[in-house]
């Protein structure tokens, strides 16, 4: 199982990814699987009305894709992440978690569940001094750049002291961080932005990026997107399921 329909010859199988990948994101409220609405995230329910179970949809995302992108909405929302449920996710699966991380130990609390990486966020990360305080406690770090639709960045406060991307992607390279993801919200990908941070180091695109673009990630040389599983959940109960969306980024991918 995997996402919508890939352009013939794109998948390649799981530690063997030929150029960039694709993440499914997974985004969770109190347990229960979420979707993008409207008027920010909603829970989701499976055409028979039922709740779709968590676990039950990282099963079937881990038979496609290494790694799931995990956006615990209580950590983001409440600063209360779902810690006992990322511990056990991470048991099938590897996972990048994005989790609200606001201090250096909120970091250490997500990676300590297992997780693969900690996501901190531009939005939500208390400034560069939180920053190189996680990379001293941890390396297994990817660094998020929301992005407003004037191409301005959303931060958390005043100390990071620049709202432009590319300063902000040279500052965060240069105290250790080398992943970055690129998260434009309200508008589509700036693919020439993606290229320019892409020529510092890994680079993944998330927010608005859809998987129809997935053609525009090597020649951006991005090293892969991130997608919401709208399309996989909407067909759930069909059988045979859709094919997958292109090559899944595999843990050994992650390691460059």
């Amino acid at each position: 199982m995997s996402g919508p329909p890939l352009p013939r010859g794109a998948r390649s199988s799981a530690g063997k990814s030929r150029g960039p990948g694709l993440m499914p994101c997974l985004l969770l409220r109190k347990g229960e699987v979420c979707l993008p609405g409207p008027e920010g995230p909603v829970s989701v329910r499976a055409p028979g009305g039922r709740a779709f179970d968590p676990f039950d949809v990282v099963d079937r995302l881990a038979e496609s894709y290494s790694i799931v992108y995990v956006v615990d909405l209580d950590g983001i929302e409440r600063g209360d992440p779902q810690l006992d449920y990322l511990q056990e996710i991470a048991r099938e699966v590897s996972l990048w978690v994005d989790g609200g991380v606001r201090t250096a130990e909120q970091a250490i609390d997500i990676l300590i569940t297992g997780a693969r990486r900690a996501v901190l966020s531009s939005a939500y990360l208390r400034g560069p001094r939180q920053l190189k305080r996680a990379w001293r406690l941890s390396e297994e770090l990817v660094i998020e750049m929301e992005i407003d639709p004037t191409g301005h960045l959303v931060l958390a406060d005043s100390t990071w002291g620049t709202a432009d991307p590319i300063e902000f992607a040279d500052m965060v390279r240069a105290a250790g961080p080398g992943h970055m993801i690129v998260s434009p919200r309200e508008a589509d990908p700036d693919w020439n932005l993606v290229a320019r941070i892409a020529a510092g180091g890994p680079t993944w695109v998330n927010g608005s990026f859809n998987p129809r673009d997935v053609g525009m990630l090597p020649t951006a040389h991005a090293a892969g997107g991130i997608f919401h599983i709208d399309e996989i959940l909407r067909h759930w109960d069909e059988q045979p399921l859709p094919t997958g969306t292109g090559p899944s980024i595999s843990a050994r991918d992650d390691e460059n």
